[in-house]
Formats: structure tokens, sequence, C-alpha cells
């Protein structure tokens, strides 16, 4: 908290520096190079959280999560009496936190960057007060990034798919589905990365609850001729909605639908930027956490994809409507995502939200928005749209949105109030 009331609190800036960093991150994912669903997430995480640090105390009300979160004892803080400009804190640590985190970008991203950095400080009453947030904000960017450093995702787009690893071999097991090295899995190791809230490294995992049998009648048999029967009957509004989830490659990726959501949210309530710096550290940290929580899932259970399975078990030609991405099946990391995001939203703004999803109305037909009246109607969705796509059995989807709710709850129960 600031220590005496000199500098105007958070709540008097609006949230259009937050949104604006957020629209960049996004901008990055979707040009940028190496920058899967997870790595994507993991981003976002440490992004909203040092929206949060640089402005927090500006918000009396409010506590910094240092403390709170896994291995992070403490964090920078202000001067003692002097005066803040908390959205210049909030310019500075977003400006250094997107340059640390997206640190493969292209020349021609990071002069974006610092445009950005330089057309969103406002007008400040004196240098000095510009200069110490400029300077704090750039601790708190710093700090985190140091402690980012250490949580096993540090470069992940260096090496997103590693030659290394040597899937285990066995019946029912995930096997590439596209030849060669654009077929090998997506960080195979995500899963042992450190997760923000502590409760979540400590979730009981999942169980699959079937083995693998050709048997028809058996559960397995059961979800693959599900899968199968309705990929062959699907209306014209299930084809919509799995491509309108699909969030695959040269888009922003499922992670930054659920951002994107945030930012639609906040705009459509002209937040100020302190609610803006609770629900971006609030979502980041909930995707990043449903990602790393999935990742162990997918890599423990190692199971096989549904082209693999329907190949083998009914129709040897069949290919489903969606691309299959390179991992195994179980659970579904968009229902995870979504689920942990809707969640956290959900307990921030009222889970019987109504909003309009306008993500990705520029690619025109079929991708018109949509309208949704709850958060949980949008992670419904989103984990229904893998089963119409032909690349999740129904029971990754639910088991993955419930997850997914677990873990956004327990990011609601952090103490960001005092």
């Amino acid at each position: 908290m600031d220590p005496k009331p000199v500098s105007a609190l958070a709540e008097t800036y609006s949230a259009d520096v937050a949104t604006k960093w957020a629209d960049m991150e996004l901008r990055l994912v979707k040009n940028g190079v190496s920058f899967t669903p997870p790595v994507a997430s993991r981003a976002m995480g440490y992004c909203g959280v040092a929206l949060y640090e640089a402005v927090v105390p500006g918000m009396p009300e409010y506590q910094s999560l240092a403390g709170q979160l896994t291995n992070l004892a403490s964090l920078p803080k202000p001067e003692t009496g002097q005066r803040y400009n908390w959205n210049v804190a909030a310019n500075a640590a977003e400006a250094l936190m997107v340059k640390s985190m997206f640190g493969n970008a292209s020349a021609a991203q990071r002069a974006s960057i610092d445009s950005l950095e330089t057309a969103l400080n406002q007008t400040y009453r004196t240098a000095e007060e510009f200069d110490r947030s400029v300077k704090f904000g750039q601790q708190i960017a710093q700090a985190l990034f140091d402690w980012s450093r250490t949580d096993g995702g540090h470069e992940g787009y260096l090496n997103n798919q590693p030659a290394s690893f040597v899937p285990p071999v066995g019946v029912g097991l995930w096997v590439q589905t596209t030849p060669g090295a654009a077929g090998r899995a997506i960080q195979p190791t995500w899963g042992q990365n450190r997760l923000f809230v502590p409760a979540n490294a400590t979730m009981t995992m999942p169980a699959l609850s079937y083995s693998y049998s050709t048997q028809p009648g058996s559960p397995y048999y059961a979800q693959v001729l599900e899968l199968y029967n309705t990929s062959k009957n699907l209306t014209a509004a299930q084809r919509t909605i799995a491509n309108y989830w699909a969030d695959g490659g040269q888009t922003i990726s499922p992670p930054g639908h659920s951002l994107n959501i945030t930012s639609i949210v906040l705009r459509d309530r002209k937040a100020t930027l302190a609610l803006a710096a609770e629900a971006y550290a609030r979502v980041g940290m909930a995707v990043s956490d449903a990602f790393v929580s999935c990742w162990k899932c997918k890599f423990t259970y190692n199971w096989q994809r549904p082209i693999t399975a329907v190949q083998a078990m009914l129709d040897p030609t069949w290919q489903p409507l969606l691309a299959t991405p390179p991992f195994p099946e179980f659970v579904s990391g968009h229902a995870s995502q979504s689920g942990a995001a809707s969640q956290v939203l959900g307990d921030l703004f009222g889970p019987q939200t109504t909003f309009v999803d306008n993500t990705h109305q520029a690619r025109g037909a079929g991708y018109e928005p949509r309208t949704f009246t709850s958060f949980a109607a949008f992670a419904d969705e989103a984990a229904m749209s893998r089963l119409y796509g032909g690349i999740h059995f129904r029971s990754a989807n639910e088991v993955g949105l419930a997850e997914g709710q677990k873990l956004g709850r327990n990011v609601s129960a952090l103490h960001f109030h005092r």
C-alpha cells in the first residue's frame, strides 16, 4: 500500500495501459515464432503478475502476492512518502516484462514494444515523479523476471519440440500423427514446471477412467465411437464452434483467447487500472497453471489421439475436422485453460456476466462474434469444440474443464484483498 495518500490511487486511472499491453502480448503470440500454447500461457502469467505488483501499492484495500506465490518471498517496495504515477509504473513494468518474456521477438517487434511504451507514458507532475515511477515498475518486472527464470519454462520457445524426447511405446499410447520434426511432441517436460499457486501444485492428478479396448460396448470403445459418429454427423453450428475455438497456429492461441475475453469485459465495463491489474493477474496465473497441470497429465498417461484410435478401430481413412496437435490426448488443454479462466473471471465479475466475444471477427464469415450469458458458457463451448473438431474424446474435455475450474478456484483463494 502507498505509505501515505500522496499519490493518486490506481483506481483513478483507466485500464487503457493494461488493455493495450494485453493487445501487444496477443500480437506477439500471433505473429511471433515458437509461441506454442504452453509458452504463451506462461508469458501471460508473468505479465499479469507484473502489472498487478507494479500498481498494488496504489490500491489501499489490496496487497502484494509476494509470500503467497510459489517461492516468491518478497518484491521491491515504493519509497515511503514519495509520489508515484501508477500508470507510468504499470507501463514500465509491462514494457520490460513483455520484452523479457518474448525474448525472441524480431527487431521490428521490439521496436513496436518501445513505441507502445513511449505512447502510453502520460503527462506527469514532475520529472522526478516520472523517473521514480519508471524505476519502480522496472524493479518489479526485473524481480519477477529473475524469479521466472527458475520455474523450468525459461526460454521455452527455443526448444518446443525436443528431438531427445522418445515417447513410450505401448497399446493405446500416443504416437506421432504428423511425420517428421513437425510431429514431435510439444514441450514434453512442461508438466514439471513450477506453478504460480502452491495449492495448484498439490492437486491430485485426474484419473483416466478407462483402459484401452477394441471391444464394442467397452468404455473406451464407446468414447471412440461417439467421436466418430459425431464427426460424421456434424451440424453447421457444431462445425462453426469447432473452427471458432480452434485457436491453432498463427492465431492468438487458446490462452490468448481467454486473455482477449478478459480485455473485452474490461473494456465493456470501462474498468479502472486497479481492476484490470487484478483481472489480468488472476487470468494469467490461471491459464499458466492450467497448462502446467494439463501437460503433467498428458505426459503421464501419454494417451493416443482420436485419429489413431478411429483409424485402427473403425475407419482407416478417417480424418478429423481440425488438425491434430502434436502431444497426447488426455486431458484437453483448451478445456483446462478455459475452465480455469472462466472460474476466475466469474469469481471476479460475477458468473452470470453477459459479453460478446468478438475475438475472431476480422477473419470474416464463420467467425462472427458470439454472445455468452455466463463465463461458464464460453468454457463449456470451448471444451466441446474439441469433440466436434475430432481431436479430443468427451472425457478429456469434461475432466479438463473440471480440473481447470479447480485450478481457478485456487487462484481466486489467494489473498488479493487485505
